[in-house]
């Protein structure tokens, strides 16, 4: 090792050797305090006052059945929407439909009373209600008033010959689904 190499090395153990003797001798105060944090989330919980909205037999074309609905915000969270999916199966009792859906043949228009009025939401068959789940309410803050709401079901006549549904069953699955409101910064 030449004498310039040996010279640094000795640099170096005299540095790390006065490093290790003041680490020892260096002193300071330190206190600590803890801080417990508590976060509990929201309760989403839409209610509907029925199981079961219609239950009809013998139906016509032409024929019109009204029913009624509350739906309740019961939790904490408020909602951004409420959307209703359905779901439908034709029970073909009678003459074969060749193909026609009797739930293109049956309109639903939900309803909502505002203030003492009517306020028709949509218009739709059941096969297009199938295809597109609809909003049903905007938002719909936690600890408000029921929302009233009707729901009126039209077996339309299409003034054409619809023997073929006679005896026909349609079962049909109501779903309503209550969105969160959006996430927002939270001040307190």
């Amino acid at each position: 090792m030449s004498v310039k190499g040996k010279i640094l090395t000795s640099i170096a153990m005299a540095a790390l050797g006065l490093s290790l003797m003041t680490e020892g001798t260096v002193a300071y105060f330190n206190d600590k305090e803890p801080v417990t944090n508590t976060f509990t989330t929201g309760m989403l919980d839409l209610e509907i006052n029925k199981e079961t909205i219609f239950q009809l037999e013998d139906l016509v074309p032409g024929d019109t059945m009204t029913g009624n609905v509350e739906l309740i915000n019961d939790g904490s969270v408020d909602m951004k929407e409420v959307k209703l999916h359905s779901s439908y199966e034709v029970v073909d009792n009678g003459e074969p439909n060749q193909g026609d859906d009797l739930g293109k043949h049956i309109r639903v228009e939900f309803v909502r009373m505002v203030n003492g009025k009517q306020s028709v939401v949509f218009q739709k068959t059941l096969a297009e209600l199938k295809a597109s789940p609809q909003q049903v309410l905007k938002e719909f803050p936690a600890g408000s008033d029921a929302e009233k709401c009707m729901i009126r079901i039209t077996f339309l006549n299409n003034g054409k010959d619809q023997n073929h549904f006679q005896g026909d069953q349609v079962k049909l699955t109501w779903e309503f689904e209550a969105v969160q409101r959006d996430g927002k910064p939270i001040r307190r």
